[in-house]
Parts: C-alpha cells; structure tokens; sequence
C-alpha cells in the first residue's frame, strides 16, 4: 500500500507524461494548471507541504510542479 505523498507524488508524474509531448517547461505549467483545476484543495494543500518534509522522494518535475503549485496558491 502507497502513502498519500507517494500517491500523489506518482498522480503528478502521470499528469506530467501526458503532457511530455509539449517540452519540460511547457509541461510544467500544463500541469500545474490541471492541478489546479481538478485536484481538491486538500491534495493541493499537501502537495505544497511536500516540499518541506525531509525524505519526500520528488522527481525534479514534480518538484517543480509542486512549488509553481505553492506560488499560485492563496495564502491562508
């Protein structure tokens, strides 16, 4: 059975694949925008906590994802 930061972590990889096709950076943003458009704001929220836990295993994409993720997200 898989953490929720390992699902999540794995749902963003899925996303950034399909949208591969378009290039890195491309792909980046296409897929930050999906996330924000259809991800809850709980696994939005948990995303972005992500970052900052020690021993999160992130490709450098999703990485990247999650902090664009972080930045457009409303403070609270």
């Amino acid at each position: 059975m898989t953490s929720t930061d390992e699902r999540l972590a794995y749902m963003a990889a899925q996303i950034l694949r399909n949208f591969a096709v378009k290039g890195q950076k491309a792909a980046i943003e296409a897929a930050t925008d999906h996330i924000v458009q259809f991800w809850d704001p709980g696994m939005k929220a948990r995303a972005s906590a992500m970052l900052g836990d020690a021993g999160t295993d992130l490709s450098e994409d999703v990485r990247a994802v999650f902090e664009r993720l972080r930045q457009e997200q409303p403070a609270r």
